[in-house]
């Protein structure tokens, strides 16, 4: 009889994805910010080929995980079978292929088109605003005055004098000829 052969190390149900060249990363440190994520992982892969983007985000779902673009697939088959179990800040980093292909790439080709935005919501407007914003300028309806008292009573403004200063402070550390407002 013979003897089944035992999967290759770092093979799981996921790996045997097709390759792509998005690579995904799951069981990196959380406890470091997403900048300096990025920056270590770009560093780490960028050994073996041209990296085009990591995408790293620190949501409740993708916490430890992130997303390594490369620019052929080659590249990035290589940098997954040389870092699979890497101990990356003292975790063992666990690589797979991306399940798509990435925009970036998408945009690379040409090819890229944005997902269909959802429709802005109906919304009716009030008798007030058709008034307001429909009618010619100037034709804003007046609001009605109560018991016969116009609303807004423009006051009059009260004289200014220039007999009186603002008071200096005295407690300043600058001498006054070291003042930076004369030339």
């Amino acid at each position: 009889m013979a003897a089944k052969a035992a999967p290759a190390r770092g093979s799981d149900s996921k790996a045997a994805g097709s390759p792509n060249q998005t690579l995904y990363c799951t069981n990196l440190p959380d406890k470091i910010s997403k900048r300096d994520l990025r920056t270590a992982l770009y560093t780490l892969f960028s050994t073996y080929g041209t990296v085009l983007d990591v995408v790293a985000m620190k949501t409740k779902q993708m916490r430890g995980q992130a997303h390594i673009v490369f620019k052929d697939v080659q590249t990035s088959t290589q940098a997954m079978r040389a870092l699979q179990d890497f101990d990356f800040c003292g975790k063992p980093m666990r690589i797979v292929y991306g399940k798509g292909r990435s925009n970036i790439i998408d945009k690379l080709r040409g090819t890229y088109s944005a997902p269909p935005t959802a429709p802005a919501p109906v919304v009716s407007s009030t008798d007030l605003q058709k008034s307001i914003f429909s009618g010619p300028p100037g034709s804003i309806p007046a609001k009605p005055a109560t018991n016969g008292e116009p609303h807004g009573i423009k006051r009059p403004r009260e004289a200014e004098s220039d007999e009186e200063e603002a008071p200096m402070e005295e407690d300043s550390d600058v001498p006054m000829e070291a003042s930076s407002d004369e030339d």
